[in-house]
C-alpha cells in the first residue's frame, strides 16, 4: 500500500520494528464509530486513507465537530495520559479507508521509554491542540463562507487528494450549522470555479483560490504541524 500515516513515517527503524508486530491494518466504513463516550479506548489508530471526525454531542441532540484526524496524525492519545475514557467526545469514520490500529497497551510501553515515540506524540499533542483551539476560534469568529473553505482545506490536508466524498448534510452536520446555509456557501465557491459539487462529492478545483477565500484557522493550523512535527 502507498497510503502511509505521517506520525509513523516519522519514527525510526527500532522503534518501527517493535511496533509493527502489534500493528494491525483495519478498513473501516464512512459513518462507523470507532469510540462512545464514556468508553474505555481499546485501540489507538494511525490513519492511512481514511479520516475520522472528533464529535461533541450537546444535551438537545446537536452535535459539532471538534477536531479532526486523518494521516497526518493519531487517534485517541488520551488514552495515554492517564484515562482510557473520555466523557464528551465521540470518534467517528468522517470518509471511509483504511488504518493502522493498536492496543492502547502495547503501545503504550513503548511511549513509557520517554524516548523518541514519546517525544512525538507530546508534540503531536500540542499541534491537535493548536487545531482543536483555532476550530472554536473560527467557528465564533468566523462567516460560513470563510469556514466551508477552511474546513475542506483541512479535509484535504488530511487525505491528500482533492477528491472528497462528502454530502452537504455531513459537511453541515460537522460544521454545526443548516444544511441550506452550506448548499448557499458550497455554490458561491463553485460559481466562482473554486470547487465542483456533485452527488455527495466535492473536488477541489482551485486550491489556492479556495486558500484566499478562506479564513486564516487553516494556514495558522497546518504552520504549527509543520513546526512542531517536521521541524520547519
Amino acid at each position: 500500500m502507498t497510503a502511509k500515516n505521517q506520525i509513523l513515517a516519522l519514527l525510526s527503524a527500532d522503534v518501527l520494528d517493535r511496533l509493527t508486530p502489534h500493528l494491525e491494518q483495519v478498513t473501516l466504513s464512512q459513518g462507523s464509530i470507532v469510540h462512545q463516550p464514556g468508553e474505555p479506548l481499546l485501540h489507538i489508530f494511525f490513519p492511512l486513507d481514511c479520516l475520522f471526525s472528533i464529535t461533541i454531542t450537546m444535551q438537545d441532540g446537536a452535535t459539532a465537530e471538534v477536531g479532526m484526524v486523518g494521516n497526518q496524525e493519531v487517534l485517541g492519545l488520551n488514552a495515554l495520559m492517564g484515562n482510557s475514557a473520555t466523557t464528551q467526545t465521540a470518534y467517528m469514520v468522517q470518509i471511509a479507508g483504511n488504518a493502522m490500529r493498536i492496543e492502547v497497551q502495547r503501545l503504550e510501553e513503548e511511549f513509557k521509554r520517554y524516548d523518541e515515540l514519546h517525544n512525538l506524540l507530546l508534540r503531536y499533542t500540542q499541534a491537535f491542540m493548536v487545531q482543536v483551539s483555532q476550530t472554536a476560534a473560527c467557528n465564533s469568529l468566523h462567516t460560513l463562507d470563510q469556514r466551508l473553505p477552511r474546513w475542506l482545506l483541512e479535509t484535504q490536508f488530511r487525505i491528500e487528494s482533492d477528491n472528497l466524498p462528502l454530502t452537504q448534510e455531513f459537511i453541515a452536520h460537522m460544521l454545526g450549522v443548516r444544511r441550506a446555509g452550506v448548499t448557499l456557501a458550497a455554490q458561491r465557491l463553485q460559481e466562482r470555479k473554486l470547487i465542483q459539487y456533485q452527488r455527495g462529492r466535492v473536488q477541489i478545483l482551485n486550491r489556492s483560490g479556495l486558500e484566499a477565500s478562506a479564513c486564516e484557522c487553516f494556514r495558522a493550523t497546518k504552520a504549527e504541524y509543520d513546526r512542531l512535527l517536521r521541524g520547519n
